[in-house]
């Protein structure tokens, strides 16, 4: 009797989802098998039948599955904006409201992944510079300025100090980083949207 193709779905989605967890808690190294096994309610042999090429597999398509989904998260928080000072306020505050609904144990995974990698796990490196470029894209397309050079280095200072924000709120247990790094951002948005 085979297993309905619905089951089948829920056990793959659950270990993603999973290793995403995983990985926005404590990074590569603290997302090895037994854990995503552990965390996501599987089977063992669950994991190596979805993904046989074993961890950097699961985690690769965690990070891809997440960066669509961060990717989505951008362009909502910052659609709902007019003027770019409040479209980046609009996205620091969002940011916030995540980390402080996360009790501030969570945080971007691309980052935690490459604060973990090392030369043998180049392939990795690509998917994490990837995932950070589709946030720069998602980004730069709220912030059309006249010069795309400039837009895609004002989205890089904004998704910067996310990461860096990331980083102070967990050591914090605070959304002020977010708050603080928008508000300033904002008046440097509000001068060169003038």
């Amino acid at each position: 009797m085979s297993t309905p193709a619905r089951a089948v779905s829920t056990t793959r989605e659950r270990m993603i989802d999973a290793t995403i967890t995983l990985l926005r808690r404590s990074g590569l190294s603290g997302a090895g098998i037994n854990e995503i096994v552990r965390a996501s309610g599987a089977p063992k042999g669950s994991l190596y039948h979805f993904f046989p090429d074993g961890k950097q597999q699961i985690v690769t398509e965690a990070l891809t599955v997440y960066s669509q989904r961060v990717v989505a998260f951008i362009d909502a928080a910052l659609g709902g904006a007019r003027t770019p000072a409040a479209k980046v306020e609009a996205l620091f505050k969002a940011f916030a409201r995540r980390v402080e609904e996360g009790d501030f144990l969570h945080s971007c995974p691309a980052a935690t992944v490459c604060l973990d990698l090392d030369e043998g796990q180049e392939p990795l490196r690509v998917v994490v510079a990837d995932a950070l470029d589709d946030y720069l894209t998602v980004i730069g397309k709220h912030f059309p300025l006249p010069d795309r050079r400039r837009t895609r280095s004002f989205a890089g200072l904004l998704l910067t100090a996310i990461e860096g924000a990331y980083i102070r709120s967990r050591a914090e247990r605070s959304g002020r980083p977010f708050r603080e790094a928008g508000a300033w951002l904002a008046e440097l948005a509000g001068r060169e949207s003038q």
